[in-house]
């Protein structure tokens, strides 16, 4: 069952339709074909417009689609021989940042990625994708070990951002998300991060502090959450419309700022239509972009982050 987001009422209703007249038509001799060509035609044609013309707030809620692919649909999708680590060898092993060893096309990489959960219990096991500090030292520990076997080091951000909660505070979360990013921009190896759903605050830089950031064609990355942003600037959620307008939050905006390397497109519709096709198509541009930073020695990579992200704006 797809579960249509507010401006796909029509489509859903088309689709409606079509379900309808197909079961309506079992074991009957009047032949409808004819008629459910021209509406699925249509029904496609609708949900491409659609798409094509989403506005930064409908964009939002396409990269928070509860169906949308997570950390671990990517691993079944395109990787194989996936052998998780846990823990930050200080405190214990937060369950929103998943890592370890993983082949994607038959070479080693490092995955660590945020997982959101897929339904209510694995939601709050994950804590929404929401890091804690001894996720991000995790995170750390995974990428300074990828460093000393020099194995390049993939990551995928999906997170509203990082937990704020008192008890993260007293673990120092601020602390743990600098030293991440600090460990990012020291990698000696090569680094390729992708916004695949919602890139959020420092936790998502935490993880995303590469020299190549790829996004998903309907994913966003903000520095807060376009509710959040409202709720400071016009003391109400209800603007969060236009403060995702006002914020460029869209992969097709920041490619244009240089916040990002390249978009990665997605079914028509959305990843949540087609979480494998997403996934494949993530998988081999993944490839590429490891095949282009291969030969690259470690100074060579440091010096291209550092200036990709003095270059951000200009």
């Amino acid at each position: 069952m797809i579960s249509y987001l507010e401006f796909e009422k029509p489509v859903a209703q088309l689709e409606n339709r079509i379900a309808e007249l197909r079961a309506a038509a079992e074991g009957d001799d009047v032949d409808i074909s004819k008629e459910l060509r021209r509406l699925e035609q249509k029904s496609a044609d609708l949900l491409t417009s659609t798409y094509a013309s989403l506005t930064p707030w409908q964009k939002t809620q396409v990269a928070r689609h509860p169906s949308r692919p997570h950390f671990r649909d990517f691993v079944e999708y395109i990787f194989d021989d996936f052998m998780p680590l846990g823990g930050d060898r200080t405190y214990g092993n937060d369950q929103a940042i998943l890592g370890g060893f993983a082949r994607l096309n038959g070479r080693r990489v490092m995955l660590i990625g945020h997982e959101k959960g897929n339904d209510t219990e694995s939601r709050i096991r994950h804590n929404f994708g929401m890091g804690k500090p001894e996720g991000y030292r995790k995170a750390i520990r995974l990428m300074e070990l990828a460093g000393r076997f020099g194995i390049p080091v993939v990551t995928l951000v999906d997170t509203s951002g990082a937990f704020p909660g008192v008890e993260a505070e007293e673990r120092g979360q601020a602390e743990a998300i600098a030293r991440a990013t600090e460990a990012c921009l020291a990698l000696p190896v090569p680094m390729v991060a992708t916004i695949v759903g919602e890139g959020g605050s420092g936790g998502a830089v935490a993880l995303a502090s590469a020299e190549r950031v790829l996004m998903f064609e309907h994913a966003i990355y903000s520095v807060i959450s376009p509710e959040g942003c409202a709720s400071i600037l016009w003391r109400t959620a209800e603007k969060a419309a236009d403060a995702a307008e006002a914020m460029k939050v869209t992969a097709q905006h920041l490619k244009g700022l240089g916040v990002i390397d390249r978009i990665v497109p997605e079914p028509v519709g959305g990843a949540h239509r087609d979480p494998r096709g997403a996934a494949e198509t993530l998988g081999k541009v993944l490839g590429e972009e490891l095949d282009a930073l291969g030969d690259l020695s470690s100074e060579a990579l440091r010096e291209m982050r550092e200036e990709r992200f003095l270059q951000i704006g200009a």
